[in-house]
C-alpha cells in the first residue's frame, strides 16, 4: 500500500476533526512490520499557529503507561519474582495493615464529590490481603477508580521547568500512604470491571519494589521496556530529561489546580502530584514509539522479557461487565462502541489515554495503529474524539483490506 492512498483515505476523517476535537495529532500505521504511515497534522500553538505537529512531537500518553507498567510487571513474573496471583501484599505490605476497609461509592473525578454507596455497600468491608496482581490487571480488585490522591501528595508542584521543594519520592510516600487507607468501592475478585487507576498505581509500586526501586518506577519501566525496544523518546518528566518545550503537545488549561497550561508537564492531576511518574500515567512520547510497543506485542518480540504463554494470555479475555472486555493491563475490543471501531478484527487489543492517545493492534491484520492527540487542549470536557477514533480504525482497516 502506498503512503499516498492511505493518506487519501483518512484525510477526510482527520478534516472532520482537526481543529475541533483536537489541535494536534501524530499517527503511526505499522502492517506485517511494514510502516505504512508515520505523519502528523495540525499545530501545537493553535491560536497562533506558527508550530506545526510533527512526526517526533511527543505526547502526554496519559492511560496508555499502563501499557508499559503492565509490559514491564508481565516481564518481572516470567522471571518468577511474583505470580499473577499473588497478593498485592506479598510485595507491598503495607496495604494490607488497615485490616478490612469499609465501601463507600468513590469520588466523581470530575467534581472530585463523593459519590453515594449502593444500598449493597452499606455496611460491609473488604480485605485488601486478599487483592491480587491479577485483579490489578483486570481492573477486578474493587478499589475505586479514582480518588484525588494528589491531595494527599502534597502542594501543587511549581511548573516543570523549575525545581520541586517536594522531592519526588517524598510526594510518592505521602500518596502511598493514602492509596493503602482508601475505602473500596467492591469486593476483591468479584468480577465487576470497574477501571481503576488507583489499582495500577499500586502495580507501578510493586514493580519498582521487584526491580529493586522502591518509590521509583521510571528506572523500571527505563530498563524493562524502553531501553531494550530502543524507544528513544519515551520519558516521565521531559523537561527534565533535557526535551524542549516546543517538541511537546501542550494539553488542557489547569485552572483549577496548578493555574497554568499543562505543556511538558503530565495531564493527570494525579500523577502530576505524585512527582510526574505513576503507574497508571505520566509517559511522553512519540506515535513511532507508542505502535513499537504494539508491534513488539504482535510479534511476540523476546526484548519484551515475557514468556511466550504469558504474552499470548495477556490479550485473551480475563473479566468483562457489560461490553468491556480486560486482558491482563490490556483493554479487548468490545461492544458496538469499541474504539477500535466495526472493521477491527474481534480479537484486537489496545488502551487509550484520557488526553486523547490510543494504540490498537489488530492480530488478524497484522496491524498496529497509534494514533496520538490533545483532545484537552480546550478543556476535558469536549466531545468528538471516540467517533473519531472509530471513524480513523475504520478508515485504516477497510483501506488495509482493499491492498
Amino acid at each position: 500500500m502506498a503512503h499516498s492512498s492511505l493518506t487519501r483515505a483518512l484525510q477526510p476523517v482527520i478534516d472532520d476533526h482537526l481543529g475541533t476535537t483536537f489541535p494536534a495529532l501524530a499517527l503511526t500505521v505499522i502492517r506485517g512490520g511494514d510502516v505504512l504511515l508515520d505523519a502528523a497534522w495540525g499545530w501545537l500553538d493553535p491560536d497562533t499557529p506558527s508550530r506545526p505537529t510533527r512526526p517526533d512531537t511527543l505526547f502526554d500518553l496519559a492511560s496508555v503507561t499502563k501499557l508499559f507498567t503492565t509490559t514491564a510487571f508481565l516481564g518481572l513474573v516470567s522471571e518468577g519474582r511474583a505470580a499473577l496471583d499473588d497478593p498485592l501484599v506479598s510485595i507491598v505490605p503495607e496495604f494490607g495493615a488497615t485490616g478490612p476497609r469499609p465501601l463507600d461509592g468513590g469520588q466523581d473525578p470530575h467534581t472530585r464529590a463523593p459519590l453515594p454507596a449502593p444500598d449493597s455497600a452499606r455496611g460491609q468491608t473488604a480485605d485488601p490481603a486478599r487483592v491480587t496482581f491479577r485483579h490489578l490487571l483486570t481492573h477486578t480488585s474493587g478499589l475505586a477508580p479514582w480518588r484525588d490522591v494528589y491531595a494527599a501528595a502534597g502542594p501543587p508542584p511549581p511548573p516543570p521547568d523549575q525545581p520541586d521543594p517536594l522531592p519526588h519520592r517524598t510526594r510518592w510516600a505521602n500518596g502511598l500512604r493514602a492509596l493503602c487507607a482508601y475505602p473500596f468501592v467492591g469486593q476483591p475478585g468479584d468480577g465487576v470491571v470497574r477501571y481503576s487507576d488507583l489499582g495500577l498505581m499500586l502495580l507501578g509500586e510493586a514493580v519498582a519494589r521487584l526491580h529493586g526501586t522502591p518509590g521509583d518506577l521510571e528506572p523500571a519501566i527505563r530498563a524493562r521496556v524502553l531501553d531494550p525496544l530502543g524507544l528513544a523518546s519515551a520519558t516521565f518528566s521531559p523537561l527534565s530529561h533535557g526535551r524542549a518545550r516546543e517538541d511537546i503537545a501542550p494539553t488542557e488549561f489547569d485552572a483549577d489546580w496548578r493555574g497554568r497550561r499543562c505543556w511538558g508537564e503530565v495531564h493527570d492531576e494525579n500523577a502530576c502530584g505524585l512527582g510526574g511518574v505513576a503507574g497508571h500515567a505520566g509517559l511522553f512520547a512519540a506515535a513511532r514509539d507508542v505502535a513499537a510497543l504494539g508491534a513488539a506485542w504482535l510479534d511476540a518480540d523476546p526484548r519484551l522479557g515475557i514468556a511466550p504463554d504469558l504474552l499470548r494470555d495477556a490479550t485473551r479475555q480475563h473479566a468483562a461487565s457489560e461490553d468491556v472486555r480486560r486482558g491482563l493491563g490490556w483493554l479487548l475490543k468490545g461492544g458496538a462502541d469499541s474504539s477500535a471501531g466495526d472493521v477491527f478484527s474481534p480479537a484486537s487489543f489496545g488502551h487509550t489515554g484520557f488526553t486523547g492517545t490510543s494504540l490498537w493492534v489488530d492480530p488478524a491484520r497484522r496491524l498496529v495503529v497509534a494514533c496520538l492527540t490533545n483532545r484537552v487542549y480546550r478543556g476535558r470536557h469536549f466531545t468528538g474524539i471516540l467517533a473519531f477514533r472509530r471513524a480513523l480504525h475504520d478508515a485504516i482497516a477497510s483501506e488495509v483490506n482493499r491492498s
